[in-house]
């Protein structure tokens, strides 16, 4: 025997094992015990493999059922929201009965319900970005508001009665944004702008296209709608009857979100102007109080695009547009402008009002900033909902179209201290 055999230490053997003969082994086992007991009791192994065979069945099934179908997406649910209120607006959820104040923390889903009063205003937008401003006395019905997983949306509204302008934003192929009243059903192309009326009292509905394309279906009768096209109808059996409306001017002056200061006067004269209009033989000039024009301080007819209005007290006002022709038809409304004129001693407090840059998500600006605590924030006349304590705000804005665009933002306190600063972007 040699000297390194016995050299002291531990010495270890070891053979190895694979992951293979492991389950050779325990199948082999497995398949002698089964034998065992096939000869041992026949009938009771007989039952056990059936019983079994079953249960793994009922699995499988259920597995398969919790499955979507081959090529069918998963259809989500969706919420909209409250971006602007005014006046009397309540909600009815779905599932329920009652009538609640409508709050901007209030989501709105398939089957809600939401109705304006006389003096009451309200605007939805949805997840796609199509937007709905419902004015007074007004009811609507979420229809839709579903997405699938290729992110292809469907919303569809119903107008029971009232007056509702929605707009529509850039959405996927295949998504679907429709308005239906009264039976007709409205679907709009993408990027597009239409004004709804239905009066179920009068017999009397409309659909008006003022942007974009869309068309209409009813009784299997469908129109095709363009740029300040429409399409009326009265009666369960009378046909889609299709017109061309006149454009309204653009408001220029004064701008919107402007403040005017009066000097020291009581009133100030105010001189409106507007893009003069082709064929228009003249315009109708609408100044309110309130953003619905349910009332009016001043309705007058004039020849030129532009006219001064003398004695203006101090406050907001609203003001918009039409042009007619000869035969008296009016345009479609234009634009509603609003501007505050504030007393010379007010005019001399600036409040605060830093604006971080602005973000561009397409179409679609997002829009931060502070400002002085307890004052309203105001974007492109549209009120940001929301301010933190300390005067932070958070908003976006509706799609813009392509080119040039001005986002004005205006801070303003109860006391009459006001900040407006305009930034122009471009939209490509």
């Amino acid at each position: 025997m040699s000297s390194n055999s016995r050299r002291p230490g531990v010495h270890i053997a070891w053979t190895t094992i694979t992951y293979r003969s492991v389950a050779l082994l325990v199948l082999a086992v497995g398949a002698i015990f089964f034998i065992a007991m096939r000869v041992a009791f026949p009938q009771f192994t007989q039952n056990t493999m059936q019983k079994a065979g079953d249960v793994t069945g009922k699995l499988l099934e259920k597995v398969a059922g919790m499955a979507p179908p081959a090529g069918a997406g998963v259809v989500t649910a969706q919420q909209a929201h409250f971006t602007a209120l005014d006046g009397t607006v309540r909600v009815k959820k779905g599932n329920g009965n009652a009538w609640v104040a409508a709050d901007y923390h209030i989501p709105l889903e398939k089957g809600d319900v939401v109705q304006t009063g006389s003096e009451g205003m309200a605007k939805v937008v949805f997840n796609d970005g199509t937007s709905y401003t419902v004015k007074q006395d007004s009811l609507i019905v979420i229809q839709e508001n579903s997405a699938n997983d290729q992110q292809q949306t469907n919303v569809a509204v119903a107008v029971s009665t009232g007056t509702v302008d929605l707009s529509t934003a850039t959405y996927s192929q295949g998504s679907k944004s429709q308005v239906i009243v009264a039976g007709a059903t409205a679907s709009l192309a993408p990027e597009s702008a239409a004004q709804v009326h239905n009066d179920p009292k009068a017999d009397q509905h409309e659909i008006l296209m003022k942007k974009g394309t869309g068309e209409v279906t009813r009784n299997g009768e469908t129109v095709q709608l363009g740029n300040w096209e429409k399409v009326s109808f009265q009666g369960q059996q009378s046909h889609l009857e299709k017109a061309r409306e006149i454009g309204p001017p653009t408001p220029i002056a004064p701008a919107n979100m402007a403040p005017l200061f009066s000097n020291g006067a009581p009133t100030k004269d105010v001189e409106f102007s507007w893009t003069p209009m082709t064929n228009a033989v003249g315009y109708r000039l609408r100044i309110s109080r309130n953003p619905y024009f349910s009332s009016t301080l001043v309705d007058k007819k004039v020849n030129t695009a532009a006219v001064t209005v003398t004695n203006l007290g101090e406050g907001v006002y609203y003001w918009m547009v039409q042009s007619y022709d000869t035969a008296g038809k009016e345009s479609a409304e234009s634009e509603k402008n609003r501007f505050n004129i504030i007393s010379t001693g007010q005019a001399a407090e600036v409040i605060d009002l830093e604006l971080d840059p602005f973000i561009q998500h397409g179409h679609v600006i997002e829009v931060t900033g502070k400002t002085q605590k307890g004052a309203r924030v105001m974007v492109n006349g549209s009120e940001v909902p929301l301010l933190s304590a300390d005067g932070q705000f958070h908003y976006f804005t509706p799609p813009l179209p392509p080119g040039e665009a001005v986002i004005t933002v205006t801070a303003q306190t109860a006391q009459g201290g006001v900040n407006t600063q305009q930034k122009k972007i471009v939209i490509q």
